[in-house]
This record gives C-alpha cells, sequence and structure tokens, in this order.
C-alpha cells in the first residue's frame, strides 16, 4: 500500500448504521433518531432496548413484553450462579463478568440478546455482594431493570429517583458509534461467530482502561481536590507534573460531549427530587477551571467535558460503588453492542482490513 494510512483507523468508515450517529464538530449524539438529550429525560432502559432492537419507540404493550422478557432474564441468569465455578471470584469486575457472560450457551440470536442484557446486571451485582462477603439477592421480576439492578446491588425498595437516575445513565451511554468495543463486537459478528462470543469480545476491549475507564478516576480526582477554592492549585500542579485532567477532552468532539450535559441534567434532577449529589458543586468548578487551563495550554484543541465527568457524579449519587462503573456502563452498552451485531449480520461481510507492512526485506543470499 502507498500514501498515507490512517493510524488507529481515523476517519476511515467501516460501516453504515442506523443505530447512532456521533457529530463531534457540532456536539451531536443521536441515537436510534433521537437526541441522547430526549433519550436520557423521558427514556426507561426497557424504551432503549426497543428502539435500539426494532428500530422504533414502543407501544405501552411492547415495553410492557420487553419489561416481563428482561425480568425472565434476570432470573435465568440468577440461576446459573451456582454453576458458575470461580468465574465470579476474580478481584476485578471486569474479568468477572467477561468470564461469567461466557458461561451463556449461544442459541437463537433474539432470545440471546435479552439474555445477555438480563444477565450482567445479576452477574455485576453478585460479583459486588460475594466481594463484599455477602450473597448475592435474586431479582425480583415485579421491578423494571434499572430499579432490578439496584435491589440486586443493595437490597430493599430502590429509592424511585434513584432508579430513574440509572434509566437515564442507560439511556445516555447506549451507543456511540463506531467506538471500540463495537467495532470488536462487529468484527467477531462479521465471522458468522455467534452472539455470546462477540459481547465477550466486546467486554474485553471495554475491559481496557483507554476505553470507558475514567469515570472511577474522575472521583477520585475530585475526593483529592476536596473543595472548589482548590481546584485551580490542584489542577495547575497535575498539568506541571505532566499528567491528565480525568473527564476532559475527547478523541471525536471538539465541543462539549453531549452526553455530559444530558449527565449532568440528570444529576439537576436527581437533587430536586431530595437525593444528595454532594460533589455536584464541586465538579461545576473542577470543570471550569479545567476547561480553563486546559484552553491556556492547547489553544490549537478544544478540551472540554466528557462523557465520564459527569458519570461520576451522576452514579456516585446514585449510590452506585465506583468499582461497579464498568459494569454498569457495560450493562448499558451491551443493548448497542447486540444491536451493531445484528445490523452486521445483514451486511454478511468479513471486517478485514488492510496492514502497512515495516519490517526488513531479507537480502537474496
Amino acid at each position: 500500500m502507498d500514501g498515507p494510512h490512517a493510524s488507529g483507523l481515523d476517519g476511515v468508515v467501516v460501516a453504515e448504521t442506523a443505530l447512532s450517529d456521533v457529530d463531534g464538530e457540532r456536539g451531536r449524539l443521536i441515537i436510534s433518531g433521537f437526541p441522547v438529550e430526549d433519550l436520557v429525560e423521558r427514556a426507561t432502559f426497557e424504551d432503549v432496548c426497543c428502539l435500539m432492537w426494532n428500530g422504533v419507540w414502543p407501544s405501552a404493550d411492547g415495553r410492557g413484553t420487553m419489561r416481563s422478557a428482561l425480568a425472565d432474564a434476570r432470573v435465568q441468569a440468577f440461576a446459573m450462579l451456582p454453576s458458575m465455578g470461580e468465574a465470579l471470584e476474580a478481584a476485578d469486575g471486569m474479568e468477572a463478568l467477561r468470564a461469567a457472560v461466557g458461561h451463556i450457551r449461544a442459541g437463537d440470536p433474539d432470545t440471546d440478546r435479552v439474555r445477555i442484557t438480563g444477565a450482567v446486571p445479576v452477574f455485576s451485582a453478585a460479583w459486588a455482594r460475594l466481594q463484599a462477603k455477602s450473597s448475592p439477592l435474586a431479582p425480583q421480576p415485579s421491578l423494571s431493570h434499572a430499579a432490578d439492578t439496584l435491589q440486586m446491588l443493595f437490597g430493599g425498595e430502590p429509592v424511585p429517583a434513584r432508579a430513574r437516575g440509572l434509566d437515564a445513565y442507560f439511556s445516555c451511554v447506549v451507543d456511540h458509534g463506531m467506538n471500540a468495543s463495537t467495532f470488536v463486537a462487529r468484527v467477531v459478528a462479521s465471522t458468522g461467530s455467534d452472539l455470546v462470543s462477540a459481547i465477550v469480545a466486546g467486554i474485553g476491549a471495554l475491559k481496557g482502561p483507554l476505553h470507558g475507564g475514567a469515570p472511577g478516576p474522575v472521583l477520585d480526582m475530585l475526593d483529592r481536590i476536596g473543595r472548589a477554592d482548590r481546584a485551580r492549585a490542584w489542577l495547575e500542579a497535575e498539568l506541571a507534573a505532566g499528567r491528565r485532567v480525568m473527564g476532559m477532552g475527547h478523541r471525536i468532539y471538539r465541543v462539549r460531549d453531549p452526553r455530559a450535559e444530558a449527565l449532568e441534567h440528570a444529576v439537576f434532577t436527581l437533587e430536586r427530587a431530595g437525593v444528595a449529589a454532594d460533589r455536584l458543586a464541586l465538579a461545576h468548578a473542577v470543570e471550569r477551571e479545567a476547561e480553563r487551563l486546559l484552553a491556556e495550554r492547547h489553544p490549537e484543541r478544544p478540551l472540554r467535558a466528557n462523557v465520564e465527568f459527569y458519570t461520576a457524579v451522576l452514579l456516585n449519587a446514585i449510590g452506585i460503588p465506583r468499582t461497579l462503573f464498568s459494569q454498569m456502563f457495560a450493562a448499558s452498552r451491551v443493548v448497542g453492542w447486540c444491536a451493531h451485531v445484528e445490523e452486521q449480520r445483514r451486511v454478511g461481510r468479513l471486517i478485514r482490513p488492510a496492514s502497512v507492512y515495516i519490517g526488513p526485506l531479507a537480502t537474496p543470499v
């Protein structure tokens, strides 16, 4: 191959999709025809499943059918726990999730996508409770998917506002163009492999710290800063030491990530419902100072808040421990992965990019 090539496939179109459109210049994200802000404001997890998998906003009956199907899937997944062996004993939650999902036997893709989606929060909650030396809690089929996720983690009747906050998060991160984990899932699907294998591959990609791994460190940063009046000095010291400001900047967006704004609004909604969001004021101060300092140092490249910045604040307000942030991301993004796998199957073509050889050439003897 002659001429320049795109390192990391930047700017290379590898698929046509009806699932999401990421406009990095204008800061816009459309998911199955809906601006992400609209989904965060009004959608439940069941809604986004119907939207991603069926391409239309669900009727009341459709939403109810999806809710029942996911509830059955959670019950089935919980019944698998005794046969998991050491899968859920891993110290790393994403390693445990990858191993646990691998125990699902592949069958019909339409059935499997519900089974896998229902299983992810069950396996994640079970892992978290086992790490805390507590017994896993059985799902409650009468609850919504988001509410039952909280119930399996903490027990008792979930506070409705917290469940609504988790619905908002799940709706926000369900899909985001051809990101690393989605691309990996589509590559596996393009080989003709099964859905379970494609989702396990997606989880493996998400486990990497460069993809979906910063919400926890954002919370660590806010903890270390502590007070709004310390933000500038702390950030200046980090930048002087050559370290990144977590939650700032995005490979695609040249402006503020629209998901950051949507999740920020979800935190406001929690506050209005009486759920304390202690870090929101601090987050605002840190974001303002970070944006100013980064603009001074990198005027050629806008570095604004990304989705992980307010993910940390929202999930913390809901009560999700930071050790579960990546698993909660997977609990939503699995819906998008399943939709992309089905879309890739309809294409029916093996994904096989080229490479440029830069090694030595043997000298003829």
